[in-house]
């Protein structure tokens, strides 16, 4: 007898097995709803990102019943921004972040999703065969509710005719690990006309440096040349895993639900930037509203709250990308920035949201205006 040939039927049947999919699966468990969560891939799944949790990831984790702590990762106490010639940081305003392996990420899903009763079934085909229908290595089950989570490719999506996009933006990068001890207790982000490089301490012996940037890379491209300021501080470590590239992509979409029985979810349902470090704190987040709205068999009201969670990170993500397409803006604003530290601390309050943007834009607008006005390019 098959794995899942006992199920026959499920109130929502998830495809995808990553970090989207499973947080749905245990948000939905927690309000006592049936789910199957499909994947065709191992159970044990990596992907190429920045592998730092801001407080608003952690805080929707423990939500979900999963407790993160210093034998998961490493706490990280803010972010720290740099170019060739100046610097700024800040710290958080309430809580640190975690720099968290995805590895060790998706053992902490999987383990929470299989302790609250979800059925998790890995390495297995699903073929949609109808409205509330698929076929699972070519047995049929059926559900309720549909939801996709398979990622920036989502058959799901194609499938339900949910692809039409309102913005679709793609940027390059490629993640590295390398065996040194953190030398800071910050989430680092470098500047340069390349891209930008993320440096996120993941463990006592090792960081985590992700390199973005728009035109695409090839998997061998040093990042050293447009960082030696970086170089410099990593030195003749030794690269402790294999290089494995991404695409940032950002991707606002027009529905990300369909009638009352598909949703979409995590990546599948539109993405934000890297440059924001936001997007797991998001996916949490749509799990949690995912799952109130399956209850209520409202799925229009997901719709409405996956929009809210998604303006503040796609407003400053949007800001962020103007200094990666404008080098001289980038210089100038990490100039002023630097000479008014306590705005990018605001700043930094604002994007975690215990600030609101247009409050700051008000009261601080013209401070920062100012600043960009007096600075000076390279």
């Amino acid at each position: 007898m098959s794995a899942f040939s006992s199920l026959l039927r499920t109130d929502v049947l998830v495809i995808g097995g990553g970090p989207a999919g499973l947080a749905a699966a245990i948000a939905l468990r927690q309000r006592g709803v049936d789910v199957t969560v499909v994947e065709a891939r191992p159970a044990s799944i990596d992907k190429a990102c920045g592998e730092g949790l801001m407080p608003e990831a952690l805080t929707a984790l423990e939500r979900l019943g999963i407790l993160l702590d210093a034998r998961d990762g490493v706490p990280f106490r803010g972010i720290h921004f740099e170019d060739v010639k100046t610097r700024v940081e800040a710290v958080f305003p309430s809580r640190p972040g975690l720099g968290v392996r995805r590895l060790r990420l998706h053992e902490r899903l999987r383990a929470r999703a299989e302790e609250v009763g979800a059925h998790l079934l890995w390495e297995t085909r699903c073929q949609l065969a109808g409205p509330q229908s698929a076929l699972v290595n070519g047995e049929e089950i059926r559900f309720r509710v549909l939801v996709g989570a398979d990622g920036q490719a989502s058959q799901v999506r194609a499938w339900a005719g949910l692809d039409a996009c309102r913005v679709d933006r793609v940027r390059y990068g490629f993640r590295r690990h390398y065996q040194i001890e953190p030398w800071t207790d910050r989430v680092e982000v470098h500047w340069a006309e390349r891209g930008q490089l993320y440096i996120t301490p993941v463990a006592e012996d090792c960081v985590c440096v992700a390199f973005v940037g728009r035109e695409p890379m090839r998997e061998d491209e040093p990042w050293q040349p447009h960082f030696p300021w970086v170089e410099e501080r990593i030195g003749n470590a030794a690269e402790c895993s294999v290089p494995r590239g991404a695409l940032s992509a950002t991707r606002v979409l027009r529905e990300v639900e369909r009638g009352s029985s598909v949703a979409l979810l995590g990546d599948a349902a539109g993405s934000v930037d890297a440059v924001t470090g936001e997007g797991l704190a998001g996916c949490f987040q749509q799990a949690e509203a995912l799952a109130a709205a399956v209850v209520s068999n409202d799925l229009e009201a997901y719709a409405s709250t996956h929009r809210a969670i998604s303006r503040l990170p796609h407003r400053m993500a949007a800001l962020l990308l103007l200094m990666d397409r404008y080098p001289a803006l980038q210089q100038r604003a990490l100039q002023a920035l630097a000479a008014r530290p306590h705005l990018f601390e605001e700043l930094l309050a604002v994007h975690v949201g215990e600030r609101g943007l247009p409050r700051f834009a008000l009261e601080r607008g013209p401070q920062l205006c100012l600043g960009l006005l007096m600075a000076s390019s390279y």
